[in-house]
């Protein structure tokens, strides 16, 4: 029971990360001091995309569920709604190009914007 609980936390960790990934820069718009987290996540969150590697989370959230008895993602509310969200089912190697490139674009927009901005104010 234990381990599933703590599966189910670091997947609930992990889909924050994705969204602070994604959406953080927003964040940054509003918060300029959290670009000091926001930019190493979101490269980091690229990196995995384009390399095409697996998040060290995956691995602890799956090890925590063989630990636990469990062999799937079925069970919880967590495991139904998050996982897809995840772990996509159909996910490519382009897709994850795809995903890398929109997440680098998107950002990159936000943090030119901003540092253009700064440039006004001074």
């Amino acid at each position: 029971m234990r381990f599933a609980v703590l599966a189910d936390l670091v997947l609930l960790v992990h889909a924050l990360f994705v969204l602070f990934v994604v959406f953080g820069g927003v964040a940054v718009l509003r918060r300029r001091r959290l670009a000091w987290l926001h930019l190493p996540a979101a490269l980091w969150g690229a990196a995995i995309e384009l390399g095409g590697w697996a998040c060290p989370l995956t691995f602890l959230e799956n090890r925590f569920r063989r630990l636990g008895g469990e062999a799937g993602y079925s069970g919880s509310f967590i495991e139904q709604y998050l996982t897809p969200l995840i772990y996509p089912l159909g996910l490519t190697r382009r897709s994850q190009l795809y995903i890398g490139l929109a997440v680098l674009l998107i950002n990159l927009a936000i943090y030119v914007h901003l540092w253009r901005s700064r440039g006004r104010e001074k």
